[in-house]
């Protein structure tokens, strides 16, 4: 031990404190004191008096100068002194203590939390055999702390080990201390020399023939740097085991029968049974389906899930008030989270906090400064799935760049962010797992956890948040190819956007609408999912008209595509009426030549002609031909494809001639422009098929798509709507070519993939049934047809609604199967109702009620009601000429209907005209 004169002393080292006299500044070193006796002024030291730890090192010694002491006895090794000596060194030798015996524990365990859940997980570590080492891995929050102390309390409770040591392993340091501390109690070595007796206890645990065997585990818990332990492993033993808890899994931690073991999250069963105990314990009782739902909403994080529940116990309130705290975008994680000095089962972080000295250690890493930014970036995306290629956009990289940590106290110059720098920055993060990196997958995915994203993005100030937001909508637009096959791609890409439009809230309309919010309307409706895209536009179009003004040109863009999904969704009218008041406005603001007027022209004339307005929409396409090519050109992606709408315009008035050679020309050029494997060419090849099977060539048609199903394919994918779509034309085709049977089939797994695909309830799955079970009634069996839409019409009212088109269409079917199984009467009946109904929902005008009307004079000539079948085709006629013309093939089919029931009138003699 040292003494020296404390500060306050009123006078300087050596000096004498009744007289003033200077005495040297001398130490007085004493080692291997024997028994001593001073009194009467003097001092009393046995044993020998080194030199001063201050004096050159000669071998010389200096006397010790006291001055005016008193008495002083000093005994068994000690040194007694009463006077003033300027500092004092008194070396000791340890007692020597009697090494431990067996059984033994040093160190102490964390206690067994409340609720301690048994984990799946501890069947692997239990399959380890003895002799084994684990590195127990996961990010801060999963519970490896407890799980690691309740097999090491079960082990030691068992008598399967004879030591058990428990070691808090936060730095170098304390690993050393804590070996140095089993050495002298296992050993009866002195600490003094913490190195030392670090070492003689690694040594001890080497086995060693001669010895008892001794089986012993050795805990090292929370261990922050692999570097800590370099050189302090516990040895390789049939007789010991090693357990690591720590947030990393560097590669250094493996090797040498080290086997990583990942913890992960509770699993659902887990979480709520740990719930439903914790709050038992408060005499607190939550419904299934609350603790469920809170679960969710922390990721089963075990750390996350008893700390709420805790605030939960101490703020007296129920789960469904803390969910509701829990999802205010105004509160942040720390305002629902107990007090840290009230964290339950002798916790020392709260959740908030749990990630924040790993995120430090990732920013250390290199590329230094990169971690920290490349984390904010994933926490503004699904967490769920981040493709890699978004995270290493340019966009991303100079996101990286101009938030790289500050180093030195100033920021520095700082160089390009190169895309290696970006996956080491992403690697640095799943070392530390903060974040998963799969490398070997498609889209090398990164993973991370919604409560870490969240306590990363409350730690960035409001315009940090808002340069975070732009980084990450700029980034995923630019990752998005331009035209969507609905791959895994852009899946991920649309989960993500979504994400960070949930996230980000208004902060995506500031200062104008972001690109992504278009992008992802338009995803969504391109993968067959019109209804959400529709949803999706009209909230961006509420809120950008809130915050940008109803005349600001994006907000004007997102209404213009509101109108045209809700096209697509098959409210065909008021599709056409949105799209006028877009038009007129744009017309106005940006002028009749603006790209966005140009666009709402092109769907206003796609919606009057599927509203049943054909030849308006030809009248359109044909004004707006010219303006478009003047503005990109006649090789631009937009002007072949109004060329498209307006061949296919053109044939559904009538003129299917002049469909077939517009789009044989349409699809050469695209061809040369855009290439033969295209989508928007194969989509006009598609059309153009369709057609010629109109025009009186079904196996042609039939051949045709049946090519055109494995080049969409190719192109798009198997599962993507358009290939579904062509598959669907494919086996309606083939039916009409003389193979009903063969379309049955083909449509039995056509509605088999879009179930699987889109699911029972989406609109397409709907019109496959009922193209199927029209083409089962094709085929011979009209009963069977029935039945079919019987189970069908149902679904589609609940679904699209008893006013949409593919309702009334099958109602239509229904009625023609029940009339060709035997009720012709019942049928006639319920035809009468039917055509009311779509005079009302579509107009006495619209396409599909005049061939319904078609359909039902029909019916009553093979009901026995000649003369009523005659007098509905007379005016059928005359409705069919006025809308369709006198050539089209519509009006021409309800001549010949007519001409056949009043050739059935001149057979049988009953009635005459």
């Amino acid at each position: 031990m040292t003494w020296t004169k404390r500060d306050s002393s009123p006078f300087a080292d050596g000096d004498d404190p009744a007289t003033g006299a200077i005495a040297p500044a001398d130490s007085v070193v004493v080692t291997n004191t024997g028994d001593a006796e001073a009194r009467d002024g003097g001092s009393a030291v046995t044993g020998y008096r080194g030199p001063s730890p201050d004096a050159p090192s000669d071998g010389a010694t200096e006397p010790a100068v006291v001055m005016h002491t008193g008495a002083a006895t000093a005994s068994n090794g000690g040194l007694a002194n009463t006077g003033y000596i300027a500092r004092l060194t008194v070396i000791q030798p340890q007692v020597p203590r009697e090494p431990a015996s067996w059984p033994h524990q040093v160190g102490v365990l964390p206690p067994r939390a409340t609720a301690f859940q048994e984990r799946i997980t501890t069947d692997r570590l239990g399959a380890i055999p003895p002799g084994g080492s684990a590195i127990l891995t996961g990010t801060g929050g999963v519970g490896k702390t407890q799980l690691a102390a309740s097999l090491a309390r079960n082990a030691w409770e068992a008598s399967s080990i004879d030591v058990l040591v428990w070691i808090t392993a936060g730095t170098r340091a304390a690993v050393i201390s804590a070996y140095a501390q089993a050495a002298a109690e296992l050993l009866g070595i002195s600490p003094a020399d913490p190195e030392l007796a670090a070492s003689a206890f690694l040594s001890w645990l080497e086995p060693k023939s001669g010895t008892p065997p001794c089986r012993w585990l050795i805990v090292l818990d929370g261990l922050a740097d692999p570097s800590d332990v370099r050189g302090l492993w516990p040895p390789s033993s049939p007789q010991g085991t090693t357990w690591v808890t720590t947030q990393r899994r560097d590669a250094a931690l493996a090797g040498q029968g080290r086997q990583f073991v990942d913890i992960g999250l509770f699993t659902c069963d887990e979480a709520i049974s740990y719930l439903t105990e914790f709050l038992a314990v408060h005499g607190h009782v939550e419904h299934h389906e609350q603790l469920a739902s809170l679960a969710t909403d922390l990721g089963y994080l075990p750390l996350a899930l008893s700390q709420a529940a805790a605030y939960v116990v101490d703020a007296a309130i129920n789960l469904a008030d803390y969910r509701s705290l829990l999802k205010d975008r105004a509160t942040e994680l720390r305002d629902v989270l107990p007090d840290p000095s009230t964290l339950p089962d002798d916790q020392n972080s709260t959740v908030a906090a749990a990630w924040s000295l790993s995120i430090e250690r990732a920013d250390l890493l290199r590329p230094i400064g990169l971690a920290r930014p490349m984390l904010q970036l994933a926490s503004a995306l699904d967490g769920n799935g981040i493709p890699i290629s978004v995270l290493t956009s340019e966009r991303s990289l100079t996101y990286l760049a101009n938030n790289r940590a500050v180093t030195s106290g100033s920021r520095q110059t700082l160089a390009e962010v190169s895309n290696n720098d970006a996956l080491a920055a992403v690697r640095s993060l799943h070392r530390l797992n903060l974040i998963d990196h799969n490398p070997t997958d498609s889209c090398q995915t990164v993973r991370t956890h919604q409560l870490i994203q969240r306590a990363v993005r409350e730690t960035l100030p409001p315009d940090a948040r808002l340069m975070l937001t732009s980084a990450a909508s700029d980034s995923l637009a630019t990752s998005w190819t331009k035209i969507d096959r609905n791959t895994r791609m852009d899946q991920a890409l649309r989960a993500n956007a979504e994400t960070l439009q949930r996230i980000a809230g208004e902060d995506l309309f500031k200062p104008h609408p972001h690109i992504i919010l278009f992008r992802l309307g338009r995803s969504l409706g391109e993968a067959g999912q019109a209804s959400l895209a529709m949803a999706h536009f009209r909230n961006v179009t509420i809120t950008s008209e809130r915050i940008n003004g109803t005349s600001h040109p994006l907000a004007l863009a997102a209404r213009g595509n509101f109108a045209a999904w809700l096209g697509e969704a098959g409210d065909h009218a008021n599709a056409v009426t949105e799209l006028e008041f877009v038009r007129s406005q744009q017309d106005h603001l940006l002028g009749a030549h603006h790209p966005h007027t140009l666009t709402s022209r092109l769907n206003l004339a796609i919606f009057r002609g599927r509203s049943g307005d054909f030849s308006g929409a030809v009248k359109e396409l044909v004004s707006l031909l010219p303006d478009q090519t003047r503005l990109w050109g006649g090789n631009h992606r937009e002007v072949l494809f109004a060329r498209h709408e307006l061949a296919r315009w053109t044939g559904k008035t009538g003129d299917i001639t002049a469909a077939i050679d517009n789009l044989e020309s349409l699809a050469i050029d695209q061809e040369q422009a855009l290439g033969p494997a295209d989508p928007d060419t194969l989509f006009t090849k598609h059309e153009l098929a369709c057609w010629q099977g109109q025009g009186g060539q079904p196996i042609l048609a039939a051949k045709s798509l049946a090519t055109l199903t494995i080049a969409f394919t190719d192109s798009l994918g198997a599962d993507h709507p358009r290939t579904l779509t062509v598959r669907g034309d494919l086996g309606r085709w083939r039916a009409k070519a003389g193979n009903p049977a063969g379309a049955v089939r083909d449509l039995r797994r056509l509605l088999n993939d879009r179930e699987r695909i889109l699911g029972p309830d989406h609109p397409s799955t709907l019109t496959t049934r009922n193209d199927l079970a029209s083409w089962i009634g094709g085929s011979g069996n009209p009963a069977d047809a029935a039945r079919e839409f019987t189970a069908l019409i149902p679904s589609l009212e609940r679904i699209l609604g008893p006013e949409h088109i593919t309702t009334l269409t099958a109602r239509d079917n229904l009625i023609t199967w029940r009339a060709r199984s035997g009720d012709a009467i019942g049928a006639a009946a319920e035809s009468n109702k039917l055509l009311l109904d779509m005079a009302g929902f579509l107009g006495e005008a619209h396409p599909t009620t005049l061939t319904a009307r078609h359909n039902h004079a029909g019916r009553l000539g093979e009901s026995g009601d000649i003369e009523g079948a005659l007098a509905n085709f007379r005016n059928l006629l005359v409705d069919f000429e006025r809308i369709l013309g006198p050539h089209h093939p519509s009006t021409e089919s309800c001549r010949n209907g007519l001409a056949y029931w009043e050739g059935r009138v001149g057979n049988s003699g009953t009635y005459r005209r």
